[in-house]
């Protein structure tokens, strides 16, 4: 069960953290000062300019060879540290110095999954830990990984998803000051004199009412699937990250000569994992894993409120936190101030008991399903973090990695850190309270053990309380920090003040690069664009300090002069795509309040400069150079819009899709065909610049090359499939709400994240759009709020004599108005000593958002059919573990616990979304796309896209109905996802998150075609309806508000297909009936007899 090796990073060149003209003045301040806040705004211009040799007015031809430096010249030789003992290790000690002997058959092909160049000079693939717990040293590479998608081999046992991460830490890094005085912590969530063991009790998980017993197999009996015996793979199978290398940058900024830099950002915001005072070797173990992010829980049916200035149409979640007067009360000092007894609850039977998955067929709630709730005193729990914020897999946190392990499931957290909040503390205060050791910010589970003392929930060290934290400005009382905001809030936003900044803080700047060759003018979506973007340009997010600027390209570069003076924009044409530089740098980036009427002007003259345009060509490459070149003295974010694949300069792709082997065993068309727009991409993030990619394609474009370029930069991707504003109208429209949704949404710039956790646990993976320096140090250019993350984790030391672990994200980042913010989120966990207890407290959704992340990387570093057995296998280690572990009686069918009773049911859903489905149905670039939203998108809406909610609408009443602002949402049942449960007489909608479909039966209601469709019968309902009529009849206005307020709750536009029975659309429809047996895929019923016959081998 050897999992495999990590590569090391390919890119030692990448430029620090810091930017801009005043680079490296912090690196070895120790303190992070150095700036002068009233210097903002001094940017002198570093693009090379390039005089033209005659000027006319109107139009400047710049060609021939130029001198600028290439901009993907990343040299240096890989660098290799010998690391600390690493993750549990079978067999004899490696030591690995070279390339992987050709004795271990597990890497031995390893070439075959990867593409060429994989490993650059001075890389050494390592060999993975194995899955039993045993130790050996082992050396890595820097910025290296382990898979974390392991593969296991053998007969019925399944491969895990689930990699043994290592030690993440290095030895000695942690300080510790011994307490003195107070009470000992574990036992300071407990009432004085009660002592039962480390807590255990179960959550109140939600039980469906009793349902009838399923009736009986499908006649003939299932299909084989992919035999889950799963035999030994291919060879390459076992070498699961060797390309996963390339995609994944190092850890470590280095400088061009191959030298380790260090990082500036760490120096403010404190040391990563437990702040190490000097320079250590990189942590063992470390997986660096970004591509797409996760994020988060249900949106509960009780969603609702009011729209933030400037983001129309999305509600935000309001955090509900105590007031002054529901504070905890401080018993007397020289206690903790979170003293409660979680002993007296009591264990909740229901929790407990095993379902029978073959028996009980309703098990879908019939209401959306809400995160569980951790198990801790209410008055710990009500100080919590907010689920849709901060979740973690298991809510029970193991006390050792043994019965991780022994659980078979994944330990991770999901993020969804710069989420809309209507309610949010901001403090501002000239001291940030933070650890001296770990750089924990100060939170509501720390321990005070006195007035003048507190004591880390991370580190344990004991910390003095500074002079000033000791007056309380919300209740203006001297001597008691314990009622302070900062510990009041599990969510919490800091004005950062100077020393948490590298330069003055940059201004917003926005560049827009669009693809004007024939093909794209051909699709309209430039008008599109620049109407949306005129209609938009006030409510862009900034200050008097917002820059904007635009280029165009087809075969060559067109840039606009928008200098104060001119008339109207003046186009600037570079012609040499071999060797890009920047006409006239000054007026390209211009202050868009000085120059509105030029910025207007041009946009209202783009859509037509280039309507007779022949040029079929496409120089992406080129133009992101010349974007990347504009933008590199103040940072900031570039919008490209792209309608095909790009064909000449650097970066142009070839087409390497087959129609015929879209889902075929090699489905190597998953990896990058090149590296270039990665290498810009690490170029990009070292400067702060984000790049968002708007594909409008109808043809295979390479979204898993020009993916990279959003992926390492911390941008977005947004797909429109055979977007073209006549044939396909409907895509005009999502494009202008999802646009505008962009544009006017709130953007953190100059952005970095740390995840601290409770000394104990390790970080090891991270998943998301965004580039990892310094080990454990999250490098966003651009932060939005619809980026959710991920993050695996493993248990590296005992938890024993700790009642509760906590976790902290700490977001600094530059507002658009120009301040300095610190956001700060902090979750704390029990901690559990037995199996059934680690059952109890899963998260079910967090678990298979977890897996989905984990599956897209093996899918790209190995096969797809790997990361379907791992997925299966998922479920078949779980359930087994269960069986064998926990269950006292052995009892037929398949037994689960009562947590975990919809991950068949997910894991499925999983298997028939097209990120993961096989068959030829899904093209290429729609599969990647999916991909990429599994990495980037909060846990929500990746429960939403994966496993639909399908509702019946023709029926709807006021019953248990919503009411906000004045309007009333009916809540009707959530209906399982199988055809048994549609009825010709009524009309179904499936809301698929992206998509939405209203499926009218044949002999649906006369009243409802007509007071909700406006058509007289169900003959006349036309075939590509889109839109339901706004009608004055109380049907409609029930239809309309459902559909409005599910629409509302995210930050993309699903669109609405009204289909019947002869619609084209219903096989899409009928593809999310996760229930059903599909093209490619067994219906449920079958699934679990195939998960029941493994499990009983």
């Amino acid at each position: 069960m050897a999992q495999p090796a990590r590569a090391p990073a390919a890119y030692p060149g990448q430029q620090p953290c810091s930017n801009g003209p005043v680079q490296n003045q912090l690196m070895h301040s120790p303190d992070g000062q150095g700036y002068s806040p009233s210097a903002a705004g001094s940017y002198p211009h570093q693009a090379p300019g390039k005089v033209p040799p005659h000027q006319s007015l109107g139009q400047y031809n710049y060609s021939g060879s130029q001198n600028v430096p290439q901009l993907n010249n990343y040299q240096g030789p890989g660098q290799t540290l010998n690391r600390p003992p690493v993750a549990p290790f079978s067999g004899s000690p490696v030591q690995q110095t070279g390339p992987v002997p050709q004795a271990l058959p597990a890497l031995q092909n390893s070439a075959a999954g990867s593409p060429a160049g994989s490993f650059p000079p001075g890389a050494n693939p390592a060999v993975l830990s194995n899955w039993q717990h045993s130790q050996a040293p082992v050396s890595q590479p820097v910025g290296s990984q382990t898979s974390h998608l392991a593969h296991m081999t053998g007969t019925g046992s399944a491969q895990p998803l689930l990699s043994l991460p290592g030690n993440t830490n290095p030895p000695g890094s942690y300080q510790y000051a011994a307490s003195s005085g107070g009470p000992p912590l574990q036992n300071s969530y407990m009432k004085p004199g009660s002592a039962p063991p480390p807590v255990t009790q179960p959550l109140t998980p939600l039980q469906p009412p009793p349902r009838p017993p399923l009736g009986p197999p499908p006649v003939g009996g299932p299909p084989l699937i992919r035999p889950s015996t799963l035999t030994a793979g291919p060879p390459n199978t076992q070498a699961l990250l060797n390309s996963a290398a390339v995609r994944e940058g190092d850890a470590t900024s280095a400088a061009s000569d191959g030298s380790v830099v260090q990082n500036s950002y760490d120096a403010i915001e404190g040391g990563g994992l437990m702040a190490t005072p000097h320079p250590s070797p990189a942590p063992p173990n470390l997986k660096m894993n970004r591509s797409v992010g996760y994020s988060y829980p249900a949106l509960p049916p009780g969603y609702q409120n009011t729209s933030p200035p400037g983001a129309p149409g999305m509600q935000t979640s309001a955090l509900q936190y105590p007031d002054g007067s529901k504070h905890l009360q401080q018993p007397a000092l020289g206690t903790n101030h979170l003293t409660a007894s979680m002993g007296s609850l009591s264990l909740q039977q229901e929790g407990l008991k095993p379902v029978n998955l073959l028996q009980e067929r309703n098990i879908l709630p019939t209401t959306l399903l809400k995160a569980p709730v951790p198990n801790l005193h209410e008055e710990i729990q009500k100080l919590n973090c907010n689920p849709e914020l901060f979740r973690c897999t298991l809510t029970n946190i193991p006390q050792t990695q043994a019965l991780l392990n022994k659980a078979k499931l994944p330990l991770g957290l999901l993020l969804h850190p710069f989420k809309d909040l209507s309610q949010l503390p901001v403090v501002t205060s000239s001291t940030i309270v933070r650890c001296r050791s770990c750089r924990t910010y100060i939170n509501p589970f720390v321990s005070f053990l006195d007035q003048r003392r507190w004591k880390c929930n991370l580190c344990y060290r004991v910390n003095d309380v500074p002079e000033e934290f000791m007056y309380n400005p919300v209740t203006r009382v001297y001597g008691e920090p314990h009622k302070r905001p900062e510990v009041q809030n599990a969510t919490i936003e800091f004005m950062a003040p100077s020393e948490y900044m590298l330069r003055p803080p940059q201004p917003p700047v926005y560049l827009f690069v669009f693809d004007v060759s024939h093909n794209a003018i051909e699709t309209g979506y430039l008008n599109t664009v620049c109407q949306t973007l005129l209609d938009n340009l006030d409510l862009l997010p900034g200050n008097t300090r917002t820059k904007i600027g635009f280029i165009t390209f087809d075969s060559t570069i067109h840039f606009y002069s928008l200098q104060e003076g001119l008339s109207q924009p003046q186009m600037l044409i570079v012609s040499d795509i071999e060797d890009v530089f920047i006409p006239m740098p000054e007026n390209l980036l211009v202050n868009l309040n000085e120059n509105k009427e030029l910025i207007q002007d041009l946009l209202r003259s783009l859509p037509q400069m280039f309507t007779k345009s022949l040029e079929t060509q496409s120089a992406l490459g080129p133009a992101l150079q010349a974007a990347f070149k504009l933008m590199s003295p103040t940072g900031g974010r570039i919008s490209v819009f792209q309608t095909q694949l790009p064909s000449v300069g650097m970066g142009a792709l070839k087409s390497r899709e087959e129609p015929n082997q879209r889902a075929t065993a090699k489905d190597i068309h998953l990896t990058p065909s090149t590296d270039f727009y990665k290498k810009l991409a690490l170029d990009c993030s070292g400067q702060q610049v984000a790049v968002d990619l708007f594909l409008l394609s109808g043809q295979y474009s390479d979204l898993a090359s020009l993916g990279c370029i959003s992926r390492y930069s911390a941008g977005s991707v947004y797909y429109y499939q055979s977007y073209h504003h006549k044939h396909n109208p409907v895509q005009v429209e999502k494009l202008q709400k999802e646009l505008k949704r962009y544009l006017t949404r709130k953007i953190g710039f100059e952005a970095v994240m740390r995840i601290r956790c409770t000394k104990g646990l390790s970080i090891h993976t991270f998943h998301g759009n965004f580039f990892v320096r310094s080990t454990d140090l999250l490098s966003l250019p651009n932060v939005n709020p619809d980026a959710g993350y991920a993050v695996q984790m493993s248990v590296e030391e005992s938890l024993t004599d700790m009642q509760v672990v906590s976790f902290q994200s700490a977001l600094l980042y530059t507002s658009s108005k120009g301040e300095r913010r610190i956001r700060v989120h902090t979750m704390c966990l029990p901690v559990v000593t037995t199996l059934s207890d680690v059952y109890l407290g899963a998260d079910v959704q967090a678990i298979t958002g977890l897996l989905a992340n984990m599956a897209v990387d093996r899918s790209v570093s190995a096969t797809l059919s790997d990361a379907r057995d791992a997925l299966v296998n998922a479920v078949i280690d779980s359930l087994s573990a269960y069986r064998s572990s926990v269950l006292s009686i052995q009892q037929p069918g398949l037994m689960a616990p009562h947590s975990l009773r919809l991950f068949p049911l997910y894991v499925l859903a999983l298997l028939k979304q097209k990120a993961f489905q096989t068959g030829t149905s899904t093209r290429l670039d729609e599969r990647i796309f999916t991909m990429c939203q599994v990495k980037n998108q909060p846990l929500v809406y990746l429960m939403l896209m994966t496993h639909p909610s399908l509702y019946r609408v023709d029926n709807l009443t006021d019953e248990g109905a919503l009411n906000i602002n004045d309007r009333t949402i009916p809540q009707p049942p959530v209906l399982q996802l199988s055809v048994e449960k549609l009825s010709r007489d009524g009309a179904y909608l499936m809301d698929a998150g992206s998509v939405m479909f209203l499926w009218i039966g044949k002999n649906c209601g006369q009243s409802f075609i007509s007071q909700v469709l406006g058509v007289p019968n169900y003959g006349s309902i036309p075939q590509n309806m889109t839109h339901l009529p706004e009608l004055e009849t109380a049907e409609s206005a029930r239809t309309t508000a459902f559909i409005s307020w599910l629409r509302e709750q995210r930050p993309f536009f699903p669109i609405l297909y009204i289909i019947k029975d002869e619609s084209p659309l219903k096989a899409s429809f009928l593809q999310n009936m996760i229930e059903d047996r599909t093209e490619s895929a067994l219906s449920y019923y079958e699934f679990l007899l195939h998960i029941q016959q493994q499990v009983n081998k």
